[in-house]
């Protein structure tokens, strides 16, 4: 089975953030043409981060994980941890490898990773009109726990999380 060669590994190097930045972009720009997100209504979606907002991520002790096959990192995750919450941030799979339970790789080390470090739910923000991918964190057991409309985005957040 090819998830059996998949791996997870920490990001600790400038030379993997910058790997990762790739993995991100790659894998945020596809939702965002879909739902017509641009650089100039949507400047802080993940599609169109760089290189010094993986830095400060770091700089904020957020844990970054890279999903690689074969040598190649397919897939990304970033936790961040504020008080008993842990938060999922810029989960991604590359276009190319969707669909072939490499999301549920990473999202099966994240439940572990914040069991482990005693947390009692995990949290995440995704674009409520990704139907698609609310979907699959419903079936992973997230619950939505709220819709907020902010000024300076063109869609709805949908908050959700999953006791762990």
């Amino acid at each position: 089975m090819i998830l059996e060669k998949a791996h997870i590994k920490e990001i600790t190097t400038e030379e993997s953030l910058a790997n990762s930045l790739k993995v991100i972009k790659d894998s945020f720009i596809t939702v965002a043409r879909q739902l017509s997100l641009t650089e100039e209504n949507c400047p802080s979606n993940p599609a169109f981060t760089n290189l010094e907002n993986l830095k400060k991520m770091k700089d904020k002790d957020i844990r970054m994980f890279g999903l690689f096959e074969k040598g190649n990192q397919i897939g990304f995750v970033a936790i961040e941890k504020t008080d008993d919450i842990f938060y999922i941030e810029r989960l991604s799979v590359l276009p190319g490898y969707r669909h072939k339970g490499y999301g549920k790789l990473l999202i099966d080390f994240v439940f572990n990773y914040v069991k482990a470090q005693g947390a009692k739910k995990v949290s995440i923000g995704i674009i409520n009109e990704n139907s698609v991918l609310k979907n699959w964190y419903i079936m992973y057991g997230f619950n939505e726990t709220g819709l907020k409309r902010y000024e300076h985005l063109p869609f709805t957040v949908c908050f959700m999380e999953k006791i762990v």
